[in-house]
């Protein structure tokens, strides 16, 4: 090494010595950097001890959350024994779609959770579902082999879908274990609102109690408002059954009701005004027990149904449980389609959950009312045009009668002058020999008192069976006609919502128009009518009583069906004009001059007149021998 090099070293080394010296940190520096370091060593030291903290909690959590499950596990096997392993699991839904339903099944209990009526919509154009989530429930209660009492409405199913030509099977299975199983089998077919229900069992008898041969079912569900009426559609909303073999019963529409059916069962229905849920057993359901409460005002549904029953079970699986249940319309054509190859006591009855008053009146319902309106339903999509047609072919069926009714008031009105010649000579005090002298002059003129009311007699029957068919024909329902949206509701031209005392509760918020049409219409008919009845003193009092019944109707079919309200408008009209058609044809001087010579043919005494006035002499006799007792006394 050289000189040069040696005095370059040294240089250089003094050059970092100096630059070290004169670039060191000052005394605060120093401190601050040291304080700087102390502070990030204590974070350090506080993130580690957090750590070290988490872990040893979550150790604990493992350690209480092991000891949970090992007490669930526990307490699972003390509740529920073979069927600790579907007693917990996830709530979930499966949806199944035919034609005409939308129906989901929940895993929880394996049930029908939700139906829903695809064709059709609530008054306010949403998807019409009977009823959804917790508004029904379906269970069975089970008794194991081991005196547990378990309801399968807590247990867990699992779901299997499988599909047919014609149809889709939902089997909920409840799987005790590898060999062990019990089915919930629902079977919906296409373009059919009648389901299958099977219940299965696979070796299900070393898990049950050996005695079992039968399952208690509870049913209950809430009926939604579906219609625009709430009144009008509770009033109609009633839960029907039918014995086995017998009679459909009904419970109260108005008032909360509970019954105990002594005999065996064949189904159950929870009816809507429109529409139903149907529960059927192929054999029956026994020791059965029925419940119908009427919601409040305020709650969205109108009633709340429930029925306790038992049904046949084969734990050994060889023979199913078999029902089926019925989610749709009540439209008479589709229930009584269920009847078609069935007979006697097997039949169903099911359209008689539709209300079509008495037996006569259901009678002309059935014979003459409803083939009428289905056969023209047929070729007209308009139904206020149907009604009309319908009230023309119903006139002209009851035009003899109606003919027949007036030409007796009419022989009774030319003879009103000879009547009152008669009340004019013989006091009001003799009433015995007036009403003698009456009856004498009618049955010399050939006219039977009788004779206007009988054909208005014959004519009620027609006048009731519309009168329960319009409200209950579900074909009307949201169908719309001129001013009305909605036939098989009130159609309010008016509206508040102010509560008026009397006035809301019996004739509502409202103003029907068709209503107040017929109301009117009404009026000028009872003028009409009462244009051509005697007068006096008696008789201005029951022409009040007459003026007052159109009135009376305002009030009382101001909720109903419009479309009812327009039928009997179009057929006072009607009436009116065949009223009018009749007086023009109808001489009553001519009538007056037949009259008179009927009266001087001799005639014999039959019918009505004989046996009126063999009673007036029995009776007038009586008075007598009461009058000589009197004296005698």
């Amino acid at each position: 090494m050289d000189k040069n090099t040696i005095i370059g070293l040294v240089l250089i080394l003094a050059i970092l010595f100096g630059f070290s010296y004169l670039n060191r940190p000052s005394e605060e520096e120093i401190a601050a950097r040291q304080r700087y370091q102390d502070s990030v060593a204590m974070a350090n030291a506080e993130q580690i001890k957090e750590q070290i903290e988490f872990e040893k909690k979550q150790r604990e959590l493992d350690s209480i959350a092991l000891a949970e499950h090992t007490i669930d596990t526990a307490r699972a096997l003390s509740l529920y024994g073979d069927f600790a392993g579907v007693a917990f699991g996830d709530d979930s839904l499966m949806t199944v779609e035919s034609d005409l339903l939308r129906l989901q099944f929940s895993t929880r209990g394996g049930r029908v959770s939700s139906a829903e009526l695809k064709e059709y919509r609530t008054h306010d154009s949403l998807p019409l579902v009977l009823f959804e989530g917790d508004e029904s429930e379906m269970n069975f209660v089970l008794l194991t082999h081991n005196n547990r009492v378990l309801n399968t409405k807590d247990l867990y199913f699992k779901p299997m879908l499988t599909k047919t030509d014609d149809a889709q099977i939902m089997t909920m299975r409840l799987e005790v274990d590898s060999a062990s199983h019990l089915d919930f089998v629902y079977t919906i077919p296409d373009s059919n609102y009648m389901t299958r229900f099977e219940i299965r069992a696979h070796n299900m008898a070393q898990h049950l109690d050996p005695r079992t041969n039968s399952l208690e079912m509870q049913w209950k569900s809430l009926i939604r408002q579906q219609e625009k009426g709430r009144k009008f559609e509770s009033r109609y909303a009633v839960l029907y059954y039918k014995y086995a073999g017998d009679d459909v019963e009904e419970m109260s529409q108005n008032k909360n009701d509970a019954e105990k059916p002594t005999g065996k069962v064949r189904w159950v229905a929870f009816k809507d005004q429109f529409f139903s849920t149907i529960m059927l057993a192929d054999n029956s359901f026994t020791s059965t027990a029925l419940e119908s409460e009427i919601m409040p005002e305020q709650s969205r549904y109108i009633k709340a149904y429930s029925m306790d029953a038992v049904v046949d079970f084969d734990p050994t699986g060889q023979h199913p449980t078999m029902m089926q249940t019925y989610y749709g319309p009540n439209q008479h054509r589709i229930l009584k389609s269920y009847d078609k190859d069935l007979k006697g006591d097997d039949q169903l009855d099911l359209e008689k959950i539709i209300p079509l008053g008495w037996s006569l009146f259901r009678w002309v319902s059935q014979l003459l009312i409803i083939p009428m309106f289905n056969f023209f339903g047929r070729f007209i999509s308009n139904y206020g045009i149907i009604i009309l047609l319908m009230t023309i072919v119903i006139k002209l069926i009851l035009l003899p009668l109606t003919f027949k009714s007036y030409m007796s008031s009419a022989k009774m009105r030319v003879l009103r002058p000879q009547i009152e010649e008669i009340n004019a000579r013989i006091p009001a005090e003799k009433a015995m020999e007036r009403n003698q002298a009456t009856m004498a002059l009618y049955q010399k003129a050939g006219i039977n008192p009788m004779g206007g009311c009988l054909p208005l007699l014959l004519q009620m029957p027609i006048l009731f069976a519309m009168f329960s068919f319009f409200p209950t024909a579900i074909e009307l329902r949201q169908q719309s006609f001129l001013w009305a949206d909605d036939l098989s509701s009130y159609d309010a031209i008016v509206s508040w919502d102010t509560y008026i005392p009397f006035i809301s509760s019996t004739f509502g918020n409202h103003i029907s128009l068709f209503c107040l049409l017929m109301t009117v219409t009404n009026l000028i008919y009872t003028k009409v009518n009462m244009a051509s009845q005697p007068s006096g003193g008696q008789m201005a009092g029951m022409n009040i009583v007459m003026y007052l019944m159109p009135i009376m109707f305002l009030f009382i079919f101001n909720n109903y069906a419009s479309g009812l309200s327009y039928y009997y408008f179009v057929s006072l009209l009607i009436t009116i004009g065949q009223t009018y058609l009749f007086r023009l044809f109808v001489d009553e001087k001519k009538l007056l001059k037949k009259i008179e010579a009927a009266k001087a043919k001799p005639k014999k005494k039959l019918g009505f007149m004989a046996r009126l006035e063999a009673a007036q002499k029995a009776q007038q006799e009586a008075i007598r021998k009461q009058q000589q007792q009197h004296r005698k006394r």
